[in-house]
């Protein structure tokens, strides 16, 4: 075997040592989360639900309930959620040896409920509790300070019926305390309840685009962006990458009818890779940014297509679509590594899209995991900072951001990009005196007023097949120069 072989397997028996030995550890603390799917509305639930098979080991899933929608409004199909769990089943046995934490087939299986086969705001009421609305209560009510996601892929009346109920039973302060673990992400409003829950419980948590879909922050998920290489969302990349010879799970996923995982977007923020945190949906993930606001009807498409849920005006603030002004990253084939394009946009939709051959490139990853063991396999970096992830500094000082220590734990060759992600901060766009692609990055703090915040996140990309990026968020506040 030569050096370089034998540096490499020393590699992989060092990784499978370490998950082994992870293997006697607690799970780590994840979000909680509930899906309400209309599956089988279209096929767009059964793609994210395969999805999410593969990303069950980094959320803690405690409810998946099958619901109707304005598109599925008679019937719902639980038998559809088990069926991927089942070919989640057949996979399990080698997902363990890249994470020992993926969940029991028999366990998500119990998590499979339902709520009532009727339309929206018919089937909420007194006497209109069901197995999933009682299923979201029990999970409220465990002993656990993390807050319960919600992530709606079709219509809400099952979380409405849970609302009416909570209401119904318990005091006052015991609903809003209820309601203040609640963190709920809807695909825009596919029944008439969620104007009906926003209003009815001001301080319920709602991510939501309301109105036509074509005004929604989630369709980045699939739009083909002109000016930019949309291969990883491609029929193409995703019969090559999930669907044939990746086992039974990637075959059944299945064919896009009309948008590729549209309802992805409500749980990508959940997942640990370092640049999102969920509690704050203006700083901005996977899954998209948000900013809480009153929006104007007339902004939220209201003559576009919703599938007939009418649009209210809405009575109070909700965390709703936000705009990035993005300019991509190319890569450069003499001399520096990466730059600056010369194509910038801005859009709400930008939000999700700008990192999506990132999460595309995961998940195809992760499919890999099914079939291949850890040697033919690649892993994401792990991201080290050499300070706090939070620091205060004062204007005209010099401010030094620095990931060394990142390893990947394959010993694969790693690329560094530092942006300043403006919109999530206060801070105007500061220039850095060193190339954005090293380890390390500076700055003089710019001249301020008032205390600014700006948001700095390196990303780490490997150059493993497929390239995988992981990052790590720094907030640094600025405050006027000292007297």
């Amino acid at each position: 075997m030569t050096p370089r072989l034998l540096s490499r397997a020393l590699v992989f028996l060092l990784l499978a040592f370490a998950v082994s030995l992870s293997a006697a550890e607690p799970a780590p603390r994840h979000h909680r989360m509930i899906v309400l799917t209309d599956i089988e509305n279209e096929p767009d639930d059964t793609e994210s639900m395969v999805r999410l098979m593969l990303y069950s080991n980094d959320i803690d899933l405690e409810g998946l309930i099958a619901t109707t929608s304005t598109h599925l409004r008679t019937r719902v199909a639980p038998d559809s959620i088990r069926a991927v769990i089942r070919a989640y089943a057949k996979v399990r046995p080698n997902l363990l040896q890249h994470d020992p934490h993926y969940p029991a087939a028999d366990d998500l299986l119990a998590l499979v409920k339902q709520g009532p086969a009727v339309y929206g705001m018919a089937a909420v009421g007194a006497g209109q509790r069901s197995e999933g609305s009682d299923w979201m209560l029990r999970a409220l009510a465990k002993d656990d300070d993390r807050p319960l996601w919600i992530s709606v892929w079709g219509g809400a009346n099952t979380l409405a019926q849970a609302l009416f109920t909570l209401r119904a039973e318990k005091t006052p302060a015991e609903v809003d305390r209820a309601v203040a673990k609640l963190r709920v992400y809807t695909i825009s409003d596919q029944d008439d309840t969620g104007a009906w829950m926003r209003k009815n419980f001001p301080g319920l948590f709602y991510i939501v685009s309301p109105g036509g879909y074509g005004a929604a922050t989630w369709t980045g998920m699939n739009q083909a962006v002109p000016g930019i290489d949309n291969t990883t969302v491609s029929n193409k990349w995703l019969a090559e990458h999930i669907q044939q010879g990746h086992g039974p799970l990637g075959a059944t996923y299945p064919d896009v009818a009309y948008g590729m995982e549209g309802d992805t977007p409500s749980w990508l923020n959940l997942i640990p890779n370092g640049l999102t945190d969920p509690e704050h949906p203006n700083w901005g993930g996977w899954g998209g940014r948000y900013e809480l606001y009153l929006p104007d009807v007339a902004s939220e498409d209201p003559h576009g297509f919703t599938g007939n849920v009418p649009i209210e005006p809405e009575t109070r603030p909700i965390w709703t679509n936000a705009i990035d002004e993005y300019t991509p990253a190319v890569a450069g084939e003499f001399g520096r590594a990466v730059h600056a394009g010369e194509k910038s946009f801005r859009d709400y939709r930008a939000t999700v899209w700008r990192w999506r051959d990132d999460f595309q490139n995961d998940f195809a990853a992760r499919m890999l995991w099914c079939t291949k063991s850890v040697a033919e396999s690649n892993h994401p970096p792990v991201v080290v900072l050499q300070h706090p992830d939070t620091l205060t500094v004062h204007a005209g000082d010099s401010v030094r951001l620095d990931a060394n220590g990142t390893t990947d734990p394959d010993g694969d060759s790693l690329s560094y990009l530092w942006f300043q992600y403006v919109e999530a901060g206060t801070l105007p766009a500061v220039k850095f005196n060193s190339s954005e692609n090293l380890k390390w990055v500076g700055f003089v703090a710019p001249k301020v007023t008032a205390p600014q915040t700006g948001h700095f996140i390196v990303r780490v990309t490997d150059k493993g097949s497929p390239a995988l990026s992981r990052y790590r968020r720094v907030v640094v506040t600025v405050d006027p120069a000292a007297p």
